[in-house]
């Protein structure tokens, strides 16, 4: 192996995390390709692992806030529920509701006669 080949791969090593420098040292790559192959694989695996963890950290946050709201929820609507059977409070909700048309629509269009 050539001194400048060593040199690189021992350059290129030595800015890997910990972990990974050992392992790539380790395995004793005799070219700079193996060294840079061997790293990559190492910190895929790394990031995938990371990336994991996280997802599944996320995946208990979102259900606890699912679960939560669902709470809430349930419990705004057995508020509403509770308050039925009290007669007409003057609610928006609660009001009849009546429309009345005002307008020319089906009117005489003849405007001398008057009824």
């Amino acid at each position: 192996m050539f001194s400048e080949e060593a040199d690189k791969i021992e350059k290129y090593v030595g800015g890997l995390p910990d972990m990974i420098y050992g392992s790539v040292v380790a395995s004793k790559p005799k070219t700079m390709q193996e060294a840079i192959e061997i790293a990559t694989e190492l910190m895929d695996k790394k990031v995938l692992t990371f990336a994991e963890r996280e997802t599944a950290s996320k995946r208990k946050l979102e259900n606890t806030l699912r679960t939560t709201w669902s709470q809430q929820q349930q419990q705004q609507h057995s508020n509403k529920r509770q308050n039925t059977g009290r007669g007409n409070q003057g609610g928006r909700n609660n009001a009849p509701a009546r429309v009345y048309a005002v307008g020319r629509a089906g009117a005489d269009r003849d405007a001398n006669v008057v009824t």
